[in-house]
């Protein structure tokens, strides 16, 4: 369980039923407000805790307000329990500079046993063409860093797609998408409940627009479909319409084993 920095900040320690305490840390943090997949993970810790089914199947998440790094508490409600599938809700709350507690995030999910679903799969989906990892460009390489860059980069093993990366160089493509190789940096191996940070750890396609800063998650809801095989993910996200100041983020997560293994849709504000 402490074997990887993601399962020691993801921990969760239970005061009473339902109530768990945790610690955001600013390691998963961009422009000193905590990621959003970070949270969804933690949350979905702390459910799958809960939960008498140990996998996320389905999880919507309203993003309230920014969190920070510090104490925050879950409460979760058990909301239904069947033989193949259980859901639950689980909310974030951290104390505001007056004392009183803040809900951040509120979360609704489904849970059930990944391992004991059928292996017919129906699918015309297909892997995202991106080129070797070796040929793929993440942090390092830049000269300096890349705009965006976090806290969070440094515990992500991300190798992009170049070309999904003109936008580090100044010439964004326009096209909305963002496309790459995904690990943790500590060579831990994907499970069901790291691929919820995993939807929402690429840099934000509003880059690929002509667009930077922070990009805020409003909704986000995931679906994980399979358990990962080990080694690293591919990730595919693409935006088809930013309006009004909002865009959409449809993000796949393929495994070495060529499996849809997550999918994911976000809707975010428009960096300001």
């Amino acid at each position: 369980m402490d074997s990887s920095q993601f399962d020691r900040d993801t921990a969760v320690a239970l005061r009473s039923p339902g109530v768990y305490d945790t610690d955001l840390s600013a390691d998963w943090t961009i422009f000193g407000v905590v990621n959003g997949g970070y949270l969804l993970a933690l949350l979905g810790r702390a459910l799958g805790d809960a939960l008498p089914h140990p996998h996320p199947f389905s999880v919507s998440a309203h993003y309230l307000a920014p969190s920070l790094p510090g104490p925050a508490v879950i409460r979760t409600e058990i909301v239904r329990t069947g033989r193949t599938l259980s859901t639950g809700q689980a909310s974030l709350y951290q104390r505001a500079e007056d004392g009183t507690e803040r809900e951040h995030i509120r979360v609704l999910a489904t849970y059930g046993d990944l391992d004991a679903l059928s292996d017919d799969v129906r699918t015309s989906a297909k892997p995202p063409a991106i080129p070797p990892y070796e040929h793929c460009l993440g942090p390092s390489d830049a000269p300096e860093p890349l705009p965006g860059s976090a806290e969070i980069t440094r515990l992500l093993d991300i190798k992009l797609d170049p070309a999904t990366l003109g936008w580090a160089l100044g010439a964004p493509s326009g096209k909305g998408e963002v496309r790459g190789w995904f690990g943790l940096a500590d060579g831990r191996d994907p499970d069901p409940l790291s691929l919820l940070l995993t939807v929402d750890a690429l840099p934000p396609t509003a880059f690929d627009l002509g667009l930077s800063g922070w990009t805020p998650t409003v909704e986000l809801t995931a679906h994980v479909r399979c358990r990962p095989a080990p080694g690293p993910l591919r990730v595919s996200i693409t935006t088809r319409n930013l309006a009004g100041g909002f865009l959409e983020e449809d993000a796949e997560v393929w495994d070495s084993a060529d499996r849809l293994v997550a999918q994911s849709r976000q809707l975010a504000r428009a960096p300001r």
